[in-house]
């Protein structure tokens, strides 16, 4: 599977795709933010495997280069809580987080009950969860000329037929739920539909003529561009992966690359789109 950057690239529809890494679960999420007066890329990539759960911290600048890569297990006993510092561009970057009270659903990522801070010089890089209080880190969040925004998010999702997520096109929107369903399964002749919450936005039959191809769809107003990539289900193994790409806006990549010639008091989700990726794999 290609990265971020290059899906959000990718002007044609035949999206990467690959073997699911087999029983794991992942959540990546990448957030436009602000090192030092700077756009830079924040990606968090929360992982489930088989030994345990992960959670790993890239940092890129506007030109794609890596500031900095660190993994860390906060579910080993001893590390539920605590920081790490990373050098990043001359300086320390300072990784604290606290999950002694993590709650999660069916997925890696917690939902309430934690948080995950990257400090840079006292400035608050990105914060996630839902304390604002970081222990000995006395650090003013109020500063912050705006909070960093969700520009992407990538997801390993898992089932029979249906497939499910979340998904917020606009910062200042509302969730959707998001459902993909297709049954290959003894089925002469499959068809795939997606739906936004209770509403079907669209469907494709004939699927093994169409097995890759794109749409635009219109959520809250705004259009929406629907890539999908079945072939894996339709002619790989029986446990086959695809792939759906659902992107409104401007990409990250454009996006970070002009801004550095944009209003930089103007807030970042007045100017960039949101990009998910659902990479669904078949169970038995």
């Amino acid at each position: 599977m290609r990265d971020f950057a290059s899906c959000l690239s990718q002007s044609g529809v035949q999206v990467a795709h690959s073997s699911s890494p087999s029983g794991q679960s992942m959540v990546q999420c990448a957030y436009y933010a602000r090192l030092r007066g700077k756009s830079c890329r924040v990606t968090v990539t929360w992982t489930k495997v088989a030994m345990g759960q992960a959670l790993g911290i890239a940092m890129d600048d506007s030109s794609g280069r890596c500031l900095c890569k660190t993994e860390i297990m906060p579910w080993l006993s001893a590390k539920r809580k605590g920081s790490k510092a990373v050098e990043v561009d001359g300086g320390a970057l300072d990784i604290i987080w606290d999950m002694s009270c993590a709650k999660f659903a069916a997925g890696p990522e917690p939902i309430e009950g934690f948080y995950v801070a990257l400090i840079f010089d006292l400035e608050a890089i990105l914060v996630l969860g839902d304390m604002r209080t970081l222990g000995d880190h006395k650090v003013s969040l109020d500063a912050l000329p705006y909070s960093p925004v969700m520009v992407a998010r990538k997801e390993h999702v898992y089932g029979k037929k249906v497939y499910s997520a979340k998904a917020r096109f606009l910062d200042v929107g509302q969730d959707h739920h998001i459902t993909v369903e297709c049954d290959t399964s003894g089925v002469k002749d499959p068809s795939l539909e997606i739906r936004i919450g209770k509403k079907r936005v669209l469907q494709v039959k004939r699927l093994a003529w169409k097995f890759r191809g794109n749409q635009t769809i219109y959520v809250d107003g705004l259009p929406v561009e629907v890539l999908w990539d079945v072939h894996d289900w339709l002619f790989g193994s029986s446990n086959g992966c695809a792939v759906f790409l659902f992107q409104s806006g401007q990409s990250l990549e454009k996006f970070l690359l002009r801004s550095g010639s944009q209003d930089e008091t103007e807030h970042p989700s007045h100017r960039s789109g949101f990009t998910l990726m659902l990479h669904a794999c078949k169970v038995e």
